[in-house]
């Protein structure tokens, strides 16, 4: 990013200068290989390889009986012996243009056709995968799938029951995912962690809470599956999210009552649900029993409490913790300090926030486009439009984006203040460098123009 102009500094010019970065590294040469040089009919370096010709499926239509007489005409004629994986990549195939029922009739076939052919688990995954995913599939084609894996001696395992609550809930059938673990965990096998957390965190995400919790204790009290540290964590993520905060510390609770320690990730958090309703002092408080039980905080807890402690206008209680992050060994960086600029725009202190961007530049941090943003809205709020003006060509200097909010403030301040033809300008860059779209631009410059208008009708402006 570009420097901070003069007429913004109370520090000399030279101690806010960058150190210039070193060039990278030039790439290693390519060589090549000793058959491409002694080939003399090689391409050209500047010419591409050809491009991969696209999977051609050689099945024409779903139809069954095609698909039956394509695939004997194959077997009949060729050279080489069918293997498993030749079998696998003809019902895989077929798969993808036609129905569970008749991929399974073809399945069949193979089998009476090819004495030879001994399918593998492999082949059984994909008749189950095909049978969770088509839409025209019901719970009844999974278990016909099931039950013929089981007749040929094939039993379900733990990559079985991954296959299917994958597949199941990826469609979007959730609750048929959590019965078939249950039936599968019963009568075959427990599902590995992975499995057990990615369908607790689809439940957590369409289903109530109530409906996870129960998940849950019919896992343990009937199956003796566990939640791990993961399973907590995916439930805290989404209480904190709901907002329900004495709900996640009671999972915390739980979650030291089962015999795990909550960890960095999980206090943050809730951390980070706090300080979203700006509620400063439970974050503060949650950092305290982190603290207490003897986890170490990271760079992520600081900046989480810096931000809910500036966003409750609690600016200089977020200065400390900024002093304790240096002290912990963790150097602030662009999200640290632009969270403590908005809280001091926020206190109306934008020209503090003004001398925190010199304080940032100074320490080798470079500002991001949200760090500008945020100060540009700020002075705006504030009614400093010289030194938002100043700010405002500094980031077109550099091709900083406008995002909406600093975009509309000055806008808004530019028309307010009766400079219409800047504001216009404000607007054509905005769409040249796109940050905005064209009608979210526009939108917000005509409804500034149709308030100027009708203030002025009513005597409020000159």
């Amino acid at each position: 990013m570009g420097k901070v102009p003069p007429s913004f500094r109370s520090i000399p010019t030279n101690q806010l200068m960058k150190k210039p970065t070193p060039s990278p590294p030039a790439p290693p040469r390519d060589y090549r290989n000793r058959t491409a040089v002694r080939d003399s009919t090689r391409l050209p370096q500047n010419t591409q390889p050809p491009p991969r010709e696209p999977f051609r499926n050689p099945f024409k239509s779903p139809s069954l009986s095609d698909a039956k007489s394509l695939f004997n005409s194959i077997a009949t004629t060729s050279r080489i012996p069918l293997d498993l994986k030749f079998h696998n990549s003809v019902l895989q195939s077929y798969a993808a243009i036609a129905a569970v029922d008749d991929t399974v009739k073809l399945f069949q076939h193979i089998l009476k056709s090819q004495p030879k052919f001994s399918p593998g688990r492999s082949t059984f995954l994909i008749l189950l995968s095909h049978a969770c995913r088509a839409t025209d599939s019901s719970i009844a084609d999974v278990h016909r799938v099931l039950n013929l894996m089981v007749n040929s001696g094939c039993e379900p395992d733990q990559v079985t029951t991954d296959v299917v609550v994958r597949s199941l809930c990826e469609t979007g059938r959730i609750d048929e995912a959590k019965d078939l673990m249950k039936e599968l965990t019963e009568k075959h096998s427990p599902p590995d962690t992975y499995t057990y957390n990615f369908l607790l965190k689809h439940l957590c995400k369409c289903r109530s809470l109530r409906v996870a919790y129960e998940f849950v204790d019919e896992m343990r009290e009937t199956f003796g599956v566990k939640p791990d540290l993961v399973s907590f964590t995916i439930m805290i993520d989404h209480v904190c999210n709901s907002k329900d905060l004495r709900e996640a510390m009671f999972l915390v609770d739980q979650l030291g009552n089962a015999g795990f320690k909550p960890d960095c990730f999980v206090y943050n958090t809730i951390m980070k649900g706090y300080c979203t309703l700006s509620k400063g002092s439970e974050a503060v408080g949650v950092y305290k029993k982190m603290k207490e039980e003897g986890v170490e905080p990271d760079r992520v807890t600081y900046n989480t409490l810096i931000f809910g402690l500036s966003k409750s206008g609690r600016v200089e209680e977020a200065r400390r913790y900024l002093k304790t992050m240096v002290d912990a060994g963790f150097e602030p960086d662009a999200a640290t300090y632009t969270s403590l600029m908005n809280g001091m725009c926020r206190k109306g202190e934008s020209l503090g926030a003004l001398s925190l961007l010199e304080e940032m530049e100074a320490k080798g941090c470079a500002p991001n486009d949200c760090t500008y943003n945020t100060l540009l809205h700020g002075l705006c709020k504030a009614r400093l439009m010289d030194k938002g003006m100043e700010l405002y060509e500094l980031m077109k200097s550099n091709g900083v984006k406008l995002e909406s909010n600093g975009y509309g403030t000055l806008v808004r301040s530019l028309v307010k203040t009766g400079k219409v033809a800047e504001a216009y300008e404000v607007f054509d860059y905005a769409v040249d460098s796109k940050s905005l779209t064209d009608a979210s631009a526009y939108s917000t410059l005509e409804t500034t123009l149709k308030w100027l208008k009708k203030a002025k009708e009513q005597g409020l402006v000159v």
